[in-house]
């Protein structure tokens, strides 16, 4: 089920005590991982760039619908735009809740991946009544052509805070992040004619307001201060070095030799 819904992977609140297995890490691991999955340790076909690694973690390199752990051997684990490149996301959801007890996920939206298009993507995605809804993008009665990725994904959110904080406090703009435990509650290629309009038909307002609820004055202004001060807390700790960068697979590696 649902528990929440974070800015991001980082703004997770994991016990320190929590064992934590993050899957498909890519460049941008989650330094609160103990494990990392990774299934292309040495091709960079789904990432920007190559594989990185902090020194303290572990990795295991595996296809993530088949995870080489037993049930419930972490506390928790992290997903962050991998559900939308897999054949069955069904399966995918089903090994992430099998290993860990709750988690994270995160995978583009049908909005993000329409200002944002990439090819290597087989899935959209939305919340919608607290469900981690999937549809496959061959079937959406449009196509991904015009890419603004070089503005929305490499520009807007390291120049525009109005952007970030847009970003950061209204889910199922960019990117549907959905905080869940025992289970995720996932729906894919809703045949219920309610969630697959949201796919397949324009948007009136009811829609419009189903996806981003109308919020207060207070509530929004909240909301937007929450998010700031968040903002605020990361750049001062990466700007101070207080967080260290991770570093490459072939140093740590190299590194890991040496100590053995």
């Amino acid at each position: 089920m649902k528990t929440g819904n974070p800015y991001d992977k980082n703004s997770l609140h994991i016990k320190k005590d929590y064992k934590v297995l993050e899957v498909g890490p890519g460049s941008y691991p989650t330094k609160r991982a103990n494990v990392l999955v990774e299934k292309y340790l040495y091709n960079n076909r789904y990432r920007r760039g190559d594989f990185k690694i902090y020194l303290h973690q572990t990795v295991i390199e595996a296809d993530a619908v088949e995870l080489p752990f037993n049930n419930d051997e972490f506390d928790y684990v992290i997903c962050s735009h991998v559900i939308e490149h897999v054949d069955d996301p069904i399966r995918f959801a089903a090994e992430q809740s099998r290993v860990a007890k709750a988690g994270y996920l995160e995978a583009p939206s049908i909005i993000g991946e329409f200002l944002a298009p990439k090819k290597s993507h087989k899935w959209v995605s939305l919340e919608i009544d607290n469900k981690f809804v999937m549809f496959e993008k061959s079937a959406l009665p449009f196509e991904f052509k015009a890419d603004f990725g070089d503005l929305f994904l490499n520009y807007l959110p390291y120049h525009s805070l109005p952007y970030r904080l847009q970003v950061m406090t209204r889910n199922n703009f960019n990117a549907v992040r959905y905080e869940w435990k025992d289970s995720i509650d996932l729906i894919v290629n809703p045949t219920d004619e309610f969630l697959q309009s949201f796919f397949v038909k324009k948007w009136d307002i009811s829609m419009v307001r189903q996806i981003f609820p109308e919020y207060s004055i207070l509530k929004e202004t909240n909301s937007t201060l929450k998010a700031f001060c968040h903002f605020i807390k990361l750049k001062l700790v990466r700007d101070l070095g207080l967080i260290k960068d991770p570093i490459s697979f072939e140093t740590y590696n190299k590194m890991h030799g040496a100590q053995s």
